[in-house]
């Protein structure tokens, strides 16, 4: 796998991230343990894409 299409499955996966957070905060009860993780989650892949990017 290249740099690149690694760099674009991490912002896949970083979106797709985005839309689970989402689709959590418009549930009646969100589950705030799972955002944080799941927040936890984007940042690392952020960091890890901003790393390779540089």
């Amino acid at each position: 796998m290249t740099q690149q299409a690694h760099v674009q499955a991490l912002a896949e996966k970083h979106a797709t991230l985005e839309r689970i957070i989402a689709e959590e905060l418009t549930r009646p009860s969100p589950d705030s343990l799972r955002i944080a993780e799941l927040k936890r989650q984007k940042l690392k892949i952020k960091e890890e894409m901003s790393g390779m990017v540089q």
